[in-house]
């Protein structure tokens, strides 16, 4: 249950070797950082703005793209035809794939992104999973601890699953898209090609191709009633 192959095409990333099928995904994230210790071989490859800040411990592939105002604390891999905006800060313990987009005001912390990630506006992934072509709305939260510091649990129908981590906030799937303004709370798993409407708040599982609609009722008045 929730291994890599439910959630995850690792044709789709350069770091295949980091996942296992014999375990839960999320084991993934406390792994980041030693592996990036390991493998991470330091290289600017890409355009990289003079007025943007790149860390020393940084790999930027062929053909990204890092624009004026961002900053790359690292350790961070970054592939190849990313674009890298102005005010984004990564920072450590960042894997993002080929062909991604980590937008203006977005922040990035102990997290992968699968080849064709768009993440482009006003967003928080803090130890997080996203999937192949996986997208996030402007303003889409992944709430990494919850309220009481304690461990994050998985919510699954009546199970509560132990991760054994405090900072995890989810698994999104190849594919999903998240919408607008959405907040994703701590240990939260989502399938492949799901959609999750704007402004929802959301917490738990949400098995692939499901839609988790919100609905809101609203009233329009002339304003002289005020």
């Amino acid at each position: 249950m929730f291994t890599t192959g439910g959630y995850l095409d690792l044709a789709h990333t350069a770091h295949a070797g980091l996942f296992s099928d014999s375990e839960p995904v999320w084991v993934v994230l406390s792994r980041i950082a030693p592996y990036l210790e390991s493998k991470l071989k330091p290289t600017i490859s890409g355009d990289v703005h003079d007025k943007a800040i790149v860390g020393d411990q940084v790999f930027i592939g062929e053909g990204t793209i890092v624009e004026p105002g961002a900053v790359i604390k690292g350790p961070a891999w970054i592939g190849k035809n990313c674009q890298i905006r102005s005010g984004c800060y990564i920072r450590e313990n960042v894997i993002v794939g080929d062909g991604c987009v980590l937008g203006n005001s977005c922040e990035f912390k102990n997290c992968i992104l699968f080849d064709g990630c768009e993440v482009p506006h006003f967003n928080y992934v803090g130890d997080a999973i996203l999937g192949h072509k996986a997208h996030l709305g402007a303003g889409v939260i992944l709430s990494n601890v919850r309220l009481d510091r304690g461990d994050v649990i998985v919510k699954h129908g009546a199970e509560r699953i132990a991760t054994g981590l405090k900072k995890f906030s989810a698994i999104i799937g190849d594919h999903a898209e998240i919408g607008c303004n959405s907040v994703i709370n701590p240990g939260s798993i989502i399938g492949r090609r799901c959609v999750i409407y704007p402004l929802a708040n959301f917490s738990g599982v949400l098995p692939e191709d499901t839609i988790w609609r919100v609905r809101q009722q609203g009233e329009a008045a002339p304003r002289a009633s005020w």
